[in-house]
């Protein structure tokens, strides 16, 4: 972070970022075509994502919006987030007491309403009676990202099953078995579409009709993650002329969330006295290097 400027609440810091250079570094930090820091321009995003501004009302003392969007612009389209979101993942799971690649999913959707920016790929859900996009996402039962797809709002989740489930095979390596998702997902086209890709769909939902909110088990982990994203304002409507530029915002998001937890979990388990794993241990004092080492993510800058 620059010295010149007052840091704001959306700065990443010094042990985030020391995480996150490796995934960002798309060039060598002495490229004749690089004029900002590359960790001012990752800042001016983490506010953009925060507060939801426009990108020309970018603050001042950041880099200017045109070498900020086109950064992000880059960084979405090398995946930057998806890889980074994955090793996190996995980071957090092992933190848990989990293993590392998970065995059972939560699938669900959101809908975003429109604005005149993303109204071209609009459509209306009946359900939500919102005109917009929907956002279908998988999760693991920490609530964690494993896979995400942008439709128009009309758009069924049954018919998105197939997708969704290829994705999050591909990421876990085959090893996920189990399905949970609303009564959105009940019908054999669904539930054949998952079986296609190894998983069992199973529909959660209420047995006798009720009012109000009800706490569905299983069902509630992927409500609370729409729920934690909801707090990124850039995602309180689909402000984006492109849908894979709203699931990048998605992917961003959820990082950012899975960054922050991450460093205030590790803090006390890898920086004091070591964390016993798989038999051996890591050892007071290696900090947070030889935590990252100890499970494979060693980075040299």
């Amino acid at each position: 972070m620059s010295d010149e400027r007052k840091p704001y609440l959306s700065d990443v810091t010094d042990e985030e970022w020391h995480f996150c250079v490796p995934y960002l570094t798309l060039m060598q930090a002495d490229a004749p075509q690089r004029q900002h820091s590359l960790r001012e321009l990752f800042n001016g995003l983490r506010w953009l994502a925060r507060t939801g501004s426009e990108w020309r009302m970018l603050p001042h003392d950041l880099p200017p919006w045109p070498a900020v969007y086109q950064q992000t612009w880059r960084w979405l389209k090398a995946g930057c987030f998806e890889a980074m979101a994955e090793d996190l993942r996995t980071l957090l799971r092992v933190l848990a007491g989990r293993n590392a690649t998970p065995s059972a999913v939560i699938v669900d959707s959101r809908t975003q309403q429109s604005t005149p920016e993303s109204g071209d790929r609009s459509g209306y859900d009946g359900a939500k009676k919102r005109k917009g996009s929907k956002v279908h996402a998988a999760v693991d039962m920490l609530g964690h990202l494993l896979a995400l797809r942008v439709t128009a709002a009309n758009e069924q989740d049954r018919d998105q099953v197939g997708e969704l489930a290829q994705a999050v095979q591909q990421v876990a390596g085959q090893q996920v078995e189990l399905a949970y998702g609303d009564a959105g997902y009940t019908g054999e086209r669904a539930a054949e579409a998952a079986k296609e890709h190894g998983l069992n769909l199973e529909v959660v939902k209420l047995k006798e009709a009720k009012k109000g909110f009800v706490l569905l088990p299983k069902r509630w982990v992927v409500a609370r993650s729409f729920g934690w994203v909801a707090r990124f304002r850039r995602l309180a409507r689909d402000y984006e002329r492109l849908a894979s530029t709203l699931a990048g915002n998605h992917w961003l998001a959820f990082v950012l969330l899975m960054l922050k937890n991450f460093f205030a979990k590790s803090a006390g388990q890898a920086l004091v006295g070591g964390r016993a794993h798989g038999g051996e241990e890591v050892r007071a004092g290696t900090g947070f290097d030889g935590f990252l080492g100890h499970f494979g993510f060693g980075f040299d800058e």
